[in-house]
């Protein structure tokens, strides 16, 4: 009978670690890139501290693809962070209509600023309109951006370029951590 508890201790612990690191190759990579992208916009712009330190949580995403000729779109994968913590991976997409040409790839980190903000991300319904504008990051110039409904948008150009005046959306989605 004891033998019996241990090997079903040893199942408990075992599955209980699987469970907690339960993420795919992908994820892992997403997450690995968006601990260096928290660098990168910290070397950029190191008035970005706060925000990590005072929000409730953020979600980054690292790669952000981003291009368009009139009809344009975007898409990254991103991970959210509560209270400093990694709490599952996001999903971002946008499509955007008007005069644009180009194409780009960015950082872009969300913040929240109260947890009933993290908590609709969660639930899935998030999605920016045309009036969220994000703050783009450039070494060297002091950082005034305040929250707006909530959010911080703030976003560093990587490689591209792109010019574009138009108006579109984007949508978010949210897989937890198991």
């Amino acid at each position: 009978m004891k033998a019996f508890k241990n090997i079903l201790a040893l199942f408990v612990i075992c599955s209980m670690t699987l469970t907690a690191s339960a993420q795919s190759k992908k994820d892992k990579k997403v997450i690995k890139e968006a601990d260096a992208a928290v660098k990168t916009l910290l070397e950029v712009n190191p008035g970005l501290k706060d925000f990590f330190d005072k929000s409730a949580g953020c979600v980054i995403f690292p790669n952000v693809g981003k291009g368009g000729f009139i009809i344009g779109g975007a898409s990254g994968n991103g991970v959210l962070y509560q209270y400093g913590h990694k709490k599952g991976m996001a999903g971002l997409k946008e499509v955007s209509v008007g005069l644009q040409a180009g194409g780009q790839a960015l950082i872009e980190v969300i913040f929240f600023e109260q947890l009933e903000d993290v908590e609709k991300f969660k639930e899935e319904n998030f999605e920016f309109d045309a009036g969220v504008s994000a703050v783009a990051l450039k070494s060297g110039e002091s950082l005034d951006a305040k929250y707006k409904d909530g959010v911080a948008v703030f976003t560093h150009s990587k490689a591209g370029l792109m010019a574009e005046a138009s108006v579109g959306g984007q949508k978010f989605s949210y897989k937890p951590f198991e």
